[in-house]
């Protein structure tokens, strides 16, 4: 028991950094509980501003609702960048070159800052086009269109905080990747109550407030991540003269990224279609796959840090010229992946009706989701495995086959399997079912192509 609590003392630390030698388990370890509690934060984060932002009213809701879904390419964006610089900074750091791995960050965050102009300009003039697109109301438009302002104002400190911790991420330092998003959620925490109710002498934004406390979180978290990549003592080496553009790695990082960022919105859509073939069997067929959905995502959290885990375990041993060991280390992470989200899928198999009634009363919902959500757990073995072959093969520099897989099983069979099953008087269920097909689908082919091994000679 000692020797465990030392050891999640280190991973909190984050000591250790060089991840090419020594055991396997400790160095999956020390990577993936602080890249688990970071997306625990990350999806905390949400979760707190949705809270405080339901006490305004429903009109708050839809507004924050609309404006997250015009905002999914500036956060698919984020994630294809981020995976592009963590796995260029894993192959630098496994070829023990600080100096190059300290130019892919400045390189990074001038792409940053690019792609956040572009996407920020775009959106904060075209805000009130951009809701009506996605059918808000014209007294919803005249409501929210401040609200949708401010998050595309913020579009800079949405990507950073994305790439900067692909960068940390990348270089072995997922501690502090983990308390940059602390800091953000703690400060978003504390500052969301107090402007949109207002206090004292600070004025009442109403959902505006949330939109300014978001920002003012995430800043601080971007702030935190330039200050530790820049110090002295940090292992990547960065100077002034890396902040001048370098072709070449720009080009890298944008091809790397355009495959990541082709699986987010893949996946994205595929997911936006289901609710809509959902929603063709009334509103509460639609509350019951949203509350499922969400219970699904929120247990996939630890998977999801054991994946990213992996993904740098393969880029520095891959940098290390370690081809076996990084190839031993997916396959280890994908058996303890395996055995933790199986474990979870029991859980929530047993117990779905308790769980969804943590978020529904209403009977009619609570049957529907509690059936999806059963459904959904048969595919907790797949969505294991996925996670850490997908990870693996965008920490390998190969994001391009990733995203073929996810289109293949995600738009052409998944997507038409629901629409078939859906018709054939399957109803909701039709929709439900081939979640957990496609992804089972999914796996035998990541599985397969990974053990072909052309993901180990990725030139990154």
């Amino acid at each position: 028991m000692t020797s465990f609590i030392q050891l999640l003392l280190a991973a909190l630390r984050g000591s250790e950094t060089n991840l090419t030698a020594g055991s396997i388990n400790r160095a999956l370890f020390l990577l993936a509980i602080p890249m688990i509690l970071e997306m625990a934060m990350e999806s905390l984060f949400a979760i707190a501003d949705i809270f405080f932002v339901a006490r305004i009213g429903t009109q708050a809701i839809a507004t924050v609702g609309l404006t997250e879904s015009l905002l999914t390419l500036v956060y698919a964006m984020a994630f294809g960048l981020s995976t592009a610089a963590s796995a260029l900074i894993a192959r630098r750091v496994g070829e023990t070159n600080a100096r190059a791995a300290g130019l892919v960050v400045a390189q990074t965050i001038l792409l940053s800052l690019l792609l956040a102009g572009l996407l920020g300009v775009s959106g904060f003039i075209g805000a009130k086009e951009g809701l009506q697109l996605m059918g808000g109301s014209t007294q919803l438009i005249a409501y929210g269109d401040h609200f949708t302002r401010w998050m595309f104002a913020s579009t800079p400190a949405i990507i950073l905080l994305h790439t900067l911790s692909g960068c940390l991420r990348g270089a072995g330092q997922a501690a502090k990747a983990m308390r940059s998003l602390w800091l953000a959620n703690g400060v978003n925490i504390v500052l969301c109550p107090l402007l949109i109710f207002g206090w004292g002498p600070v004025p009442q934004l109403g959902v505006v407030g949330s939109a300014v406390a978001t920002t003012i979180g995430r800043t601080a978290g971007v702030i935190y991540q330039l200050a530790v990549l820049s110090s002295q003592s940090n292992a990547l080496q960065i100077q002034w003269r890396d902040f001048a553009l370098v072709s070449p790695i720009i080009r890298h990082l944008l091809r790397l990224a355009a495959g990541a960022t082709g699986q987010s919105l893949i996946s994205s859509a595929s997911w936006l279609l289901l609710t809509r073939l959902v929603a063709r069997f009334g509103s509460e067929a639609v509350a019951g796959y949203t509350i499922a959905l969400r219970i699904l995502m929120f247990s996939l959290i630890p998977a999801w840090g054991v994946g990213s885990a992996a993904a740098t375990l393969v880029g520095q041993n891959l940098g290390a010229g370690q081809l076996q060991r990084a190839e031993r280390s997916v396959w280890r992470a994908t058996g303890v992946n395996v055995v933790l989200l199986s474990l979870i899928g029991v859980l929530l198999y047993n117990r779905a009706e308790e769980i969804v009634r943590f978020f529904e009363h209403d009977p009619p919902v609570v049957v529907i989701a509690s059936s999806c959500l059963r459904v959904l757990c048969l595919g907790y073995g797949a969505y294991a495995v996925n996670m850490v072959i997908s990870g693996a093969l965008n920490g390998a520099g190969d994001t391009r086959t990733p995203t073929w897989l996810n289109f293949i099983c995600f738009w052409l069979v998944q997507i038409p399997l629901a629409y078939l099953l859906a018709s054939l008087q399957w109803g909701p269920w039709g929709v439900f079912w081939c979640v957990p097909i496609s992804e089972m689908l999914l796996a035998l082919l990541a599985g397969w192509t990974f053990h072909r091994g052309r993901w180990k000679h990725s030139q990154v």
